[in-house]
């Protein structure tokens, strides 16, 4: 037989790559189809749950959701403030929980003394300013405290980030301490503005405005952090140093300027988040440990250093936490937050550095 009289030659790894395109495909299979099963599970067959079938039961699904998308907004304020410092700084803060909590508590003293109250403030008591400012105030004095704790104890190791973990971790429990000293380890709570809290009606449910007004907030501290990152020179430099900081440098930029007024926005959000948290659920010991969880879990489902992951992730982190309860069979619904390492599992499966992080080069 002549070379002309041959067939198509097989190229011998063309089996091979075959299978592999149909093995790529098997973590897209893993994700999909369990979602889609709890979609279906949640639109038709919720029986035995707490909520019932979104089907045949609207005004507890609405509810759901909205529980969900609200704690989604609070968890935004307080991870994109851990994802900012982290995707330029590469300083992954373990103090951000203590400095969410302890904007917490300065916010709920200074409300004290501007309603001229110490205890039993109800919401008639509070005007919306009796609430922004002490917000303000405890995330400006925070937002300091972690500019003096960035240029004093993490300036000199940048680059580091397990000495630069270490050292905020120590950092934080000094803060948890003092805090406990100070502040006792009674719960205690931010009171909303009495024009915000009120009840709506969703589909014969009441829903309190109170956590719309949260959302709200929410929405205006994410298109303010939009506009300063993209229509704004520092929020350009600063998208620049996460990108290529090598480059940063070389324009002859000051990095050392950014670096802190990176921190001061990063930790600025933390004590918003703290304001808002207490607000939300009162402030107490432990709740710092609970709130930094909350961030490294956003942030990683979402990617370190991406804002838009963190975005993201607060809203399927903040879906699962408010569904997962109320669709779980009544008897297992002890253990929803099972469901919290199924989302990071499923993420991290297809995405191993979040939906919206980078590849770090070698």
């Amino acid at each position: 037989m002549t070379i002309g009289d041959a067939g198509p030659v097989e190229h011998p790894t063309e089996p091979f790559l075959q299978q592999r395109a149909w093995v790529r495909h098997i973590p897209a299979v893993a994700i999909g189809a369990p979602v889609a099963f709890a979609v279906l599970w949640i639109l038709f067959f919720a029986r035995g749950t707490s909520a019932g079938a979104a089907v045949s039961e609207p005004g507890e699904f609405f509810v759901a959701f909205l529980n969900g998308v609200t704690l989604a907004g609070l968890l935004f304020v307080v991870a994109s403030g851990f994802t900012l410092i982290f995707g330029l700084m590469r300083t992954v803060n373990m103090a951000h929980g203590s400095l969410f909590l302890l904007a917490a508590y300065i916010g709920i003293d200074l409300q004290k003394q501007m309603v001229g109250k110490t205890r039993n403030i109800n919401a008639d008591d509070v005007s919306i300013l009796q609430w922004v400012v002490p917000m303000l105030v405890g995330a400006a004095v925070v937002a300091v405290i972690g500019v003096v704790m960035q240029q004093v104890f993490l300036r000199w190791n940048q680059g580091e980030e397990l000495r630069q973990a270490l050292i905020t971790l120590a950092i934080s429990v000094i803060l948890a301490d003092q805090m406990l000293r100070e502040f006792g380890g009674l719960a205690q709570t931010m009171v909303w503005p009495g024009r915000v809290t009120h009840f709506i009606d969703i589909f014969g449910q009441r829903y309190a405005t109170s956590r719309l007004f949260m959302l709200g907030v929410a929405l205006l501290v994410g298109a303010l952090l939009w506009l300063w990152l993209n229509k704004t020179r520092m929020g350009m430099v600063i998208r620049a140093g996460v990108d290529d900081q090598d480059m940063v440098r070389a324009l002859g930029i000051n990095i050392t300027l950014v670096f802190a007024a990176t921190f001061f926005v990063g930790a600025f959000l933390a004590g918003m988040g703290g304001a808002m948290g207490a607000s939300f659920a009162g402030a107490s010991t432990g709740a710092d440990g609970a709130w930094l969880l909350n961030s490294l879990v956003v942030v990683i489902i979402g990617g370190l250093g991406s804002v838009k992951g963190a975005l993201a992730g607060s809203l399927l982190y903040g879906m699962v936490l408010a569904l997962s309860p109320v669709y779980l069979p009544s008897e297992y619904a002890f253990y929803s937050i099972i469901f919290t390492f199924v989302l990071l599992a499923l993420v991290l499966a297809v995405r191993p550095y979040g939906l919206f992080g980078k590849v770090e080069s070698a």
